[in-house]
């Protein structure tokens, strides 16, 4: 399931999307202007948006335009009425990740939007890393380049180190993570206050167990070679 944002004028057309994209199983929000947009964008976290350019208060291109220098790797799919080929090419020189015209068929919005939600969870293109408990609703979402997590839609409290070994855990999330790769990866990742001791690894591992715990994951620990994220059993 994914959280979308509906930014439509049109009240008919507004409620008609929100109602087929909740039927596909997706949890959706809407906003009737560009500044409630903005509101929301600012207050809550999704997934993707859904944008028209024909807004009242601030215009669906501002919008977009906005989005991007704030949050540059959601996923935008502009649909609006504007057919013209400087238009598409406005559109997507903004930063839009897709178009789509109206009138419009809802099958193939669904499915443009749902390649572009797969395509943003994907660490190559700026996204998210993704793992869904096998029997808990809160699926663990880490972002790629950002110290943020969530369960569910509860965010998590991380350190920038334990945000590099959470990300690290969920990439090979069933496989064996060594210490060396996780030493390595903090390196890499910017440097908090205070020198590293030689138990760190064990203290943040620890801290990770407890923030997820009712998560239906858990971090195992593989004598000898180092840790592994796993499920846990029902």
């Amino acid at each position: 399931m994914s959280n979308l944002l509906i930014i439509e004028d049109d009240e008919l057309l507004r409620d008609g999307l929100c109602a087929q994209l909740a039927q596909a199983g997706h949890s959706v929000s809407a906003a009737a202007d560009g500044e409630a947009a903005q509101h929301l964008l600012e207050t809550q976290r999704f997934d993707g948006v859904v944008l028209d350019l024909g807004l009242p208060k601030i215009s669906g291109m501002d919008v977009l335009r906005w989005v991007r220098k704030r949050l540059p790797a959601l996923p935008v799919l502009i649909l609006t009425a504007r057919d013209g080929i400087e238009d598409r090419v406005q559109g997507l020189n903004a930063g839009a990740d897709d178009y789509l015209t109206k009138p419009f068929d809802m099958q193939e919005l669904q499915a443009r939007l749902g390649s572009l939600l797969r395509r943003a969870r994907l660490p190559a293109f700026g996204g998210s890393l993704e793992v869904a408990s096998s029997h808990s609703a809160r699926g663990l979402r880490v972002d790629a380049h950002l110290p943020q997590a969530w369960l569910g839609d509860e965010a998590l409290e991380l350190t920038q180190r334990e945000w590099a070994l959470l990300s690290l855990l969920v990439t090979h999330a069933g496989r064996v993570v060594s210490r060396e790769d996780v030493l390595e990866s903090w390196q890499s990742a910017p440097a908090e206050a205070g020198a590293v001791a030689s138990n760190a690894l064990e203290v943040y591992i620890h801290r990770l167990r407890r923030k997820l715990v009712d998560s239906g994951l858990n971090i195992r620990n593989v004598r000898g070679l180092g840790y592994m994220l796993e499920h846990t059993s029902p």
